[in-house]
């Protein structure tokens, strides 16, 4: 059976996240002042490490835009910082 769970971004330039196989990435915003990412998920199925990378408006990207898929852009510190995700393929 499919639920949506959160799980907390960690403020890195690169991070992984433990999510069950085949999880749907819905959004990202910030709640009680962190980042968190929403998924639909099947908690029957095992976990798969997956990469991520996060930028804040103006701070330079390595990564090829091809290598990544935009899952979505949150707000900090009442605006302060602004961080964009991105999946690395």
């Amino acid at each position: 059976m499919n639920s949506v769970f959160k799980y907390t971004i960690p403020v890195e330039d690169c991070f992984s996240l433990d999510l069950p196989k085949g999880a749907k990435i819905l959004t990202v915003q910030e709640q009680h002042g962190e980042p968190q990412l929403w998924a639909l998920v099947n908690k029957n199925k095992p976990n798969e490490k997956r990469n991520f990378r996060l930028a804040g408006t103006g701070h330079p990207i390595k990564e090829s835009p091809e290598t990544m898929d935009y899952i979505g852009t949150f707000q900090l510190a009442g605006g302060g910082f602004i961080g964009h995700v991105f999946e690395i393929k």
